[in-house]
This record gives structure tokens, sequence and C-alpha cells, in this order.
């Protein structure tokens, strides 16, 4: 290899102290020059569960690293990634702070074909986000974008020494420049996915409560009779909305609550649908429906019934809550 080497002192990768279900991720194949660094990097950033380097979309099967001048192959990482921590549309922007889209064969000091940049994907639902991203991002450059987007035509992972290469090799040659990377104290970061990718990812029923205005049916909904202790955040976005602390059995069938975390979270609006006078109740920042809320709860409570769908919410035990990155909410739980 007549990389150059330099020294490159890695930052830790939060990654290491969260449990992930794989059974719940997604992927997706990102090509960004020398592999080496772009694992490191999108292996550091909160979401994702698994990176493996590889070579794809060539010409040829199972290819050797000293073929890849001739096979028409990407150096790319195949990235397994939670959607309930990040988005596709987040993890794409990560990609981008790290290449050249604009570049030809061509990032860093690597030239050549196999250093193209590239996004290949397995499922079609996440090409319009793609498409988006990449909208977005070309407001940034004067010259076109021209990373390849295509459906994933073939992965074969790389010899075993490139897998975790700058773990093994702390001074080993990158291109990447680590200071974009989340710090620590920004890990926890919420925003709001495309339509598209809450469509992909979510369960029927929840996509329906949160985009639709939906209502489940009482009495068989997730959330409606736990009574562990933790907290209730928005299944769109993964902010905090309620604790367990406040929930209490209205006997209505849904989960109630007497308050949310902070009213500042939530947006009230009048609903006149089905003939009825209520009061709907919307998160602010993912803009899910959420469920209504009434004046009927208990006098001691405050008097407010917070009726919320289970489909419109994830419920992360006290015991989990450090290692999913909500730590600071646990002196709310009570």
């Amino acid at each position: 290899d007549e990389k150059m080497s330099h020294s490159q002192t890695l930052p830790p990768n939060p990654n290491q102290n969260i449990s992930y279900d794989l059974s719940a991720c997604r992927t997706i194949y990102l090509a960004g020059g020398c592999f080496w660094g772009t694992e490191a990097y999108l292996a550091r950033i909160v979401g994702v569960a698994q990176t493996e380097v590889g070579y794809a979309n060539g010409q040829t099967e199972n290819p050797t690293y000293y073929e890849l001048k001739h096979t028409g192959h990407a150096e790319t990482v195949r990235i397994v990634y939670d959607p309930k921590r990040i988005s596709l549309s987040r993890l794409l922007a990560h990609f981008f702070e790290i290449i050249d889209p604009t570049s030809l064969n061509r990032q860093g000091g690597d030239v050549g074909r196999q250093y193209r940049t590239g996004i290949y994907y397995e499922d079609p639902s996440d090409l319009p986000v793609i498409l988006e991203c990449i909208e977005q991002e070309q407001k940034k450059y004067t010259k076109k974008i021209i990373t390849e987007v295509e459906p994933l035509k073939g992965f074969y992972p790389a010899e075993e020494y490139h897998q975790k290469y700058l773990e093994k090799n702390p001074g080993g040659y990158c291109h990447v420049d680590f200071s974009s990377l989340p710090k620590p104290a920004e890990e926890v970061v919420f925003h709001r996915p495309s339509d598209e990718e809450l469509k992909a990812t979510l369960p029927k029923r929840a996509y329906h409560v949160i985009r639709e205005n939906g209502t489940e049916p009482p009495f068989e909904n997730e959330y409606w009779d736990n009574r562990k202790k933790g907290i209730y955040v928005d299944i769109a976005t993964g902010q905090p909305l309620f604790v367990s602390s406040d929930k209490f059995d209205s006997g209505c069938g849904w989960p109630s609550f007497s308050r949310p975390i902070d009213e500042s979270l939530l947006v009230e609006k009048e609903d006149h649908r089905f003939g009825l006078h209520r009061v709907e109740v919307r998160s602010r920042l993912g803009d899910s429906h959420l469920g209504h809320v009434f004046n009927d709860g208990p006098k001691e409570l405050g008097g407010l019934r917070y009726c919320i769908n289970s489909a419109a919410l994830r419920f992360i035990p006290l015991e989990e809550m450090e290692k999913e990155g909500y730590g600071k909410w646990i002196p709310l739980v009570k």
C-alpha cells in the first residue's frame, strides 16, 4: 500500500456503551474514499450499531484489495443503524461532513475509481430520502454533486486486516477529519425525520397515529397498563415527553399522565372532529399526534389527564436510561 501514514488520535466510541436491538436496525452502504477513516468516523455516530468495510458495486465477485483498480468496486462501509436513534437523513448529513461530493474518483490523497463517493441502498424506500439529502447538500456547492446513488449490486467484506483498521493501527493513514464528530455533550440530539423515513421505519399503527391523526384501540395497546419506572419519548424523534412518575391509571384504556416533562415540549390545538370539542396534543419538535388532554384528571395531581396513544411513544425503562443516552432525566423518575 502506498498510502502515507500519519498520526491519528481516535475519539472514544460512544456506541460501545449502548445496547442495540439489531432486529430493529436498518442498513445503508456508504463509499467515502479510503474506508479506514470513513469507517472509524461513522462508527462513532450515536445510533450506528455496526460497521464493516468492504467492496461494493463492481463488475466481479469476491474481489481482493489489490484488484480494485480493475474490478470497478468502491471502498465501502456497511452501516447498520438504529432508526429510533438516528434517521437516514441525519446519518447522511454526517457522511457529507467528511467527503467532497463534487470530486471525481478522489478523496484526500487517494485517487482512483475505487475511491469514488457513493450511497448504495437495499430498500427502495430509502431513495427519496437520499435524493432529498443530496438536494439540500447541493445548496452548499457551486459544483454539481457527483456522489453515486445506486441500488446495492453486491457487497463483499474486505480482508480481516482492513476491519477496524484504525483501532488496530492508531497511527495509520486517515484522510478524515474527526473534529466534526458530535461532542459527548451533544450525543443526544433530537430531530424530526422525514415522513418517508417514518413510513419506512415505524410500525404501521405508529405511523397512522402520529402522521394520520389515528387512534389505537383502548386496552389493546402497549403501555396502557405499564407500571414500570422509566421515561416515555416521542417515537418519531426520541425526545423525552413524559415520565412514569406522572403516569396514573385513569381506567380509559390508554396511557394517562398528569403532566408532561415540560409544557413547552407540546403543542395544543382545538379539535372539532367527529362532532366533539377536544384539545389535541402534539409534540412540538416531531409534530406527532399524541392524543388529547382533558380536565378530568385527579385534582391532587393538578386536574389534567393527558390521554396518549401508546403507538406515539417509546418507553425506556429506568435501568436502561443511562446507556440509552437519557441519564440526565433519571432524577425525574421517582
